[in-house]
């Protein structure tokens, strides 16, 4: 073979085969695309109930005692002994505390000399005033001197009168060392040791004493559930029961009623203060702190509720993933009548013993096929 026709043989022979390898690449090589499946998606899930449904009110509120008295001294003096202790109950009139009484003691006795002899210089003029009114109507003493002896008697009655105030304020002093608790409660610690010189100009008082039972919970409300209130309670003149839950646990510290509504907005918050009254017989609320309060408006009987969570807002109106015999989720559209709690009452859209997606939605669409998530078990990808 001559050279020429070798040399266009080799060109040609390496183009054959590419072409070859590129039609298998083609058409040989590639395989049929799979049919693409619809992933199933985890879900958190929840049966729609009936139950009766409470509707209420809440709010931040705070105990505080019923009564509330700081114990001072209503004199100067030295304070001699404390009767109580430190945390424990008190009944009303129970001695507290004693003042040195006996420089009031001694004031008293002055009063009581001063009156002694002012009565009997008061005896001694209308003595005086009878004999002078015998001798006038005999007509042997001047008119003059009955006037005269009658303005003495009723000067020496002024004097007396001062004289009977001055000891019933002696024996106020005196009374007033004896302290005594003017409430029943429970006392708190003691802020002045004896010894120690007290006065009514003292900030602190010598104790504090709370009334515990019953005690109070304040809490204010905005106006538009005021109103509601108002209507429920036939403008407050009905008892409403008022619920007091423990912040941290949730748990009812306390039945109790509303008792007090304040008589005006205020205007700086759109809000008005409340008052409770508790029975607190166990002593689970105790003054400063603090708890929420539940106020229940009407109970709807028979109430189609599901939790909350399982709503969605979407462009058309709130909506909820039912989950089908067929593991598929169907959107439906729902009306929510009321939401507290975490639970929601629905007028319509789904039925009673249906199940609602609570979590998961996001990854949903109409269609989609579900697997329920084990409660606690870990979400794909976390």
């Amino acid at each position: 073979m001559t050279p020429p026709r070798r040399l266009r043989l080799g060109f040609v022979l390496p183009g054959l085969v590419f072409v070859a390898l590129v039609s298998w690449l083609a058409f040989g090589g590639h395989k049929p695309a799979k049919t693409a499946r619809n992933p199933t998606v985890a879900v958190a899930v929840a049966k729609v109930a009936v139950q009766d449904f409470p509707v209420a009110v809440t709010s931040l509120g705070a105990a505080q005692a019923w009564q509330g008295v700081v114990i001072r001294a209503q004199v100067s003096g030295v304070l001699k002994r404390v009767e109580f202790h430190e945390g424990t109950d008190v009944r009303a009139g129970q001695v507290l505390a004693r003042i040195d009484a006996r420089p009031f003691e001694a004031v008293l006795m002055q009063a009581k000399g001063a009156l002694t002899r002012d009565q009997a210089l008061l005896a001694a003029a209308r003595i005086d005033l009878a004999r002078y009114q015998t001798l006038a109507a005999q007509d042997s003493i001047s008119r003059q001197q009955v006037d005269t002896q009658t303005a003495l008697v009723k000067q020496d009655e002024g004097v007396v009168m001062i004289d009977q105030g001055a000891v019933a304020a002696a024996e106020v002093n005196v009374r007033y060392c004896r302290i005594v608790s003017p409430v029943s409660g429970r006392i708190g610690v003691r802020l002045v040791d004896p010894g120690n010189v007290v006065s009514p100009a003292d900030a602190t008082g010598i104790a504090t004493v709370n009334q515990l039972s019953p005690i109070a919970v304040t809490f204010t409300i905005p106006q538009g559930d005021f109103q509601r209130l108002s209507d429920a309670s036939e403008g407050f003149r009905r008892p409403m029961v008022t619920l007091a839950l423990s912040q941290d646990t949730g748990a009812v510290l306390g039945e109790g009623e509303l008792s007090i509504a304040d008589n005006h907005v205020d205007p700086a918050t759109g809000s008005v203060a409340m008052k409770a009254r508790f029975p607190n017989a166990g002593k689970h609320l105790w003054p400063g702190q603090f708890v929420n309060v539940r106020l229940t408006l009407q109970t709807l009987p028979g109430a189609v509720v599901m939790p909350a969570s399982a709503v969605n807002q979407g462009p058309k109106g709130p909506y909820a993933y039912v989950v089908g015999a067929d593991h598929k989720a169907v959107l439906r559209p729902v009306s929510v009548l009321a939401t507290q709690d975490a639970m929601a009452v629905i007028k319509s859209g789904v039925k009673p013993g249906e199940t609602v997606v609570t979590d998961g939605q996001m990854s949903l669409k109409p269609g989609s096929l579900v697997q329920v998530r084990v409660p606690g078990a870990r979400k794909p990808g976390a």
